[in-house]
């Protein structure tokens, strides 16, 4: 099964599936690496949301943060659910119009969240949204890397 997925995410979803079913053998060990691995996958939500009391106590700006970190974790999730349609479907130009789609719908709704923070609160809330998010796609992306290599490698070692 893990051979046969076609990009990371399907790598450590296959990865998770492959614990989950080597736990029921009494592979706790199998079970843990698949939650650290869902845990890193989703790092940059998790660092958003971990931040919201920080943010507050140091009394940042409040109402750019927020719509920064929702419109981040909605376009993350909405993303998700896009991708996986497109990695379902079967006709290639459907699979390449939903991936040109969720990435193209992604950076204008986070640009237009950033704009609408800017004009309708105030130059600050502006910023502290394009910092969530620039911040956040830095996770993203990082782990991203990360995932990618650590996967390949464990299917090069596996052949």
């Amino acid at each position: 099964m893990l051979a046969h997925a076609t990009r990371s995410e399907d790598r450590s979803t296959a990865l998770a599936a492959d614990a989950a079913a080597n736990q029921s053998d009494g592979g706790s060990d199998d079970a843990a690496a698949a939650t650290a691995l869902a845990f890193i996958r989703y790092l940059d939500v998790v660092l958003v949301v971990a931040s919201t009391p920080f943010v507050l106590l140091a009394g940042l700006p409040a109402a750019g943060f927020a719509i920064g970190a929702v419109t981040w974790i909605a376009t993350r999730f909405g993303v998700g659910i896009l991708e996986q349609r497109a990695w379902g479907a079967r006709d290639m130009r459907v699979r390449t119009a939903l991936h040109l789609g969720s990435i193209l719908g992604r950076v204008w709704f986070v640009a237009l969240a950033v704009i609408l923070a800017r004009f309708a609160i105030g130059t600050s809330e502006g910023i502290a949204a394009a910092v969530v998010v620039l911040a956040a796609y830095t996770v993203e992306l990082v782990t991203k890397i990360t995932l990618r290599r650590s996967i390949t490698a464990g299917l090069r070692r596996a052949s």
